[in-house]
């Protein structure tokens, strides 16, 4: 007996031509999806960037038609399952950082695990379309299975089955597959390279931006150029700066020291008080003297803003690095870095920090953090900055599980019992938790009539804020009672945004339609209060300023000069024009703001006159912004290079 084999058979050729031409159209229809959902303002997807994104796709997947066709499938649908799960989670980071991923920020994949319900809420069922294609597939494959089954057990013969030829392909397949890399080559440089000698000139080199990368490269584009970055910031011999550029360096801790050096009466005034630094997660400046239904949104804030300094017109600076960014930033007076965390990357590089200053001047220095110790690398950096005790989660009874962890209530009463047995003068840095994305929170903690907010997120941000709040006038009561409040500097100020952009929640809490200016600033101004023992320079402070100025103006209070540290932020206390720069290249002074263009092009973005919140001409902010590219491109070649150690040895 003899079997029959009933298959029609496509030809060779023509199934790798189809199959491949499949594989493209699927891709390019995600890499054009995540584009639409991502809807970044001045970027508009032309027939270029089609090239590009075919071309990149061609690069990542020229090799498949060098194998054999069981192994060309194979690779082929694997490699399709990668890059759906790169792109998709790209845009479920974006959805909360408003950015991409990068390979630092795989370095910090360890800390997935413990967000939880922050990435269960940035997945929305929409999604579905990226993998739409899986599930057809495998509704095809199921059904092919079945019918195959049927057909074989049905008509099987014993017949030998055809013998195919191995070799006569391999020619064939070589240089299909390195035809392919070769157009691929072509369709994604050549338009590269066009751009980056015309509107996007000086792009790569200043690395401002992530998202002004990924206009020029698109999507893949982007992660391949971002590994050639880390390969060639951390594999081969160690970068150095030439005598010019290191000048320039020079020259800007120069001209930064000579404006923060001016003395005045408040200089050393609060020599050798106590100073209490807490970062607040999530707090925003909007909510700050608001209320809602006739409650107080933060009523212990704005009762604390009455004997204390608060700027009203503060910014966070941070970038992907978020809390971690907010932590370097203030204590370094440096930048953050445009892709990952200064904590992860280079916690092992020097820097002038403001505990390991206030170290060498007496104080013992302490970190309070109710949460794992590793996470952003905390125990090394910590280490690094010269504090003598981290106090992390393990150093805390849980009597208040709430969130991610501790509640703040019981985290601030734990934290300063333990600051009690401290050497004074001691600075004591503590970062809250309870208010983090998504801010869910019992409904027992819940004490906000939220109204038109009930079950949606801002409504739960609303609720978390005022949670902390109450647990900051707990705090401040538990520093009168315990007899550390009148020889004791408190800080508060916000961390980073609250991730949620929808214009519509604003508004609607507002009462009024807000434009784009006014969400920019809404989404970056964080509050900052600084109470003195004395309640002395009391009021509100409106002139700019940023995280990146905190650490300058403490040092100033305390009587330690700055000269010879190498900071790149104001001293508030001192009276000079200042400008605030974000890590988006956006900056800020008294009179106007200039907001990039995604596209990384000066002229497609927008400068405002703060006056009359109007565009005004472009030209006016060309000099802030130019100060502003410089310093950030300094910023980062101070982390990166590790200039800080070269300087102090000069």
């Amino acid at each position: 007996m003899q079997s029959v084999y009933l298959q029609v058979k496509i030809p060779n050729a023509l199934f790798r031509i189809s199959s491949y031409a499949l594989f493209m159209l699927i891709l390019l229809m995600k890499l054009t999806l995540i584009d639409n959902l991502i809807n970044l303002p001045n970027i508009q997807l032309d027939p270029l960037d089609y090239v590009i994104a075919l071309g990149s796709l061609m690069l990542v997947s020229f090799w498949t038609l060098w194998l054999p066709r069981r192994g060309y499938v194979v690779s082929l649908i694997l490699l399709n399952i990668i890059l759906t799960f790169i792109i998709y989670s790209d845009l479920v980071y974006y959805r909360y950082f408003g950015d991409f991923i990068t390979v630092p920020v795989l370095l910090q994949t360890g800390q997935v695990s413990s967000l939880g319900e922050s990435i269960h809420s940035l997945i929305l069922w929409k999604d579905l379309s990226f993998f739409i294609d899986w599930i057809l597939f495998i509704l095809y494959a199921i059904t092919r299975w079945i019918l195959r089954h049927k057909k074989e057990s049905s008509l099987y013969l014993h017949q030998t089955p055809p013998i195919r030829s191995r070799n006569n392909n391999i020619v064939r397949r070589f240089i299909a597959g390195t035809i392919t890399l070769a157009i691929g080559y072509v369709l994604t440089f050549s338009p590269i390279k066009q751009y980056s000698e015309t509107w996007a000139l000086g792009l790569f080199a200043g690395n401002w931006w992530n998202m002004s990368i990924y206009n020029v490269t698109g999507l893949i584009g982007f992660h391949g150029y971002d590994i050639y970055r880390y390969a060639q910031e951390h594999l081969g011999p160690e970068p150095t700066l030439s005598q010019e550029k290191m000048n320039a360096v020079k020259d800007l801790f120069t001209q930064k020291s000579a404006q923060r050096t001016i003395q005045n009466n408040t200089f050393g005034m609060y020599k050798n008080n106590n100073v209490i630094v807490i970062q607040m997660e999530a707090m925003m400046n909007f909510v700050i003297g608001k209320s809602i239904n006739g409650e107080e949104i933060t009523p212990h804030f704005n009762k604390l803003m009455k004997e204390s300094m608060y700027f009203n017109n503060y910014y966070q600076q941070t970038g992907q690095g978020r809390t971690s960014d907010a932590d370097f930033i203030s204590h370094s007076s440096l930048h953050a870095l445009p892709s990952g965390s200064a904590f992860i990357r280079y916690p092992e590089h020097k820097y002038d920090m403001l505990p390991s200053i206030m170290k060498k001047h007496g104080y013992s220095t302490n970190a309070f953090h109710a949460y794992e110790s590793s996470f952003w690398n905390r125990t090394i950096m910590y280490n690094n900055m010269s504090y003598d005790h981290f106090y992390s989660k393990n150093d805390y009874k849980n009597d208040e599980p709430l969130g991610w962890s501790l509640g703040d209530k019981s985290f601030f009463k734990q934290s300063l019992d333990k600051m009690n047995s401290l050497d004074q003068p001691f600075y004591s840095f503590l970062i809250t938790l309870t208010s983090h994305y998504p801010y869910t929170m019992p409904k027992d903690t819940q004490q906000l009539n939220v109204g038109e907010f009930s079950d949606n997120i801002f409504g739960n941000y609303l609720h978390a804020i005022h949670y902390v709040d109450e647990a900051l006038g707990q705090f401040v009561q538990q520093m009168k009672a315990q007899g550390i409040w009148d020889n004791t500097i408190l800080v508060l100020y916000g961390d980073h945004d609250n991730s949620i952009k929808d214009k519509f929640y604003y508004e609607q809490f507002l009462g009024k339609n807000i434009s784009d200016l006014d969400m920019k600033q809404i989404m970056n101004q964080v509050p900052l209060l600084i109470h003195l023992p004395d309640n002395s320079q009391v009021g509100e402070y409106t002139d700019p300023a940023g995280q990146i100025d905190l650490s300058p103006s403490l040092l100033h209070l305390l009587g330690i000069p700055t000269d010879s540290y190498h900071m790149l932020g104001n001293n508030l206390f001192a009276e000079h024009e200042r400008q605030v720069i974000l890590r988006s290249g956006a900056v800020i002074n008294s009179k106007l703001v200039y907001i990039p263009s995604p596209d990384g092009v000066y002229e497609n973005g927008n400068c405002y006159d703060l006056n009359t919140r109007d565009t005004t001409e472009i030209t006016n902010c060309r000099v802030m912004f130019d100060q502003a590219a410089l310093e950030l491109n300094i910023s980062d070649q101070v982390i990166q290079y590790n200039l800080i150690s070269k300087l102090d040895n000069d």
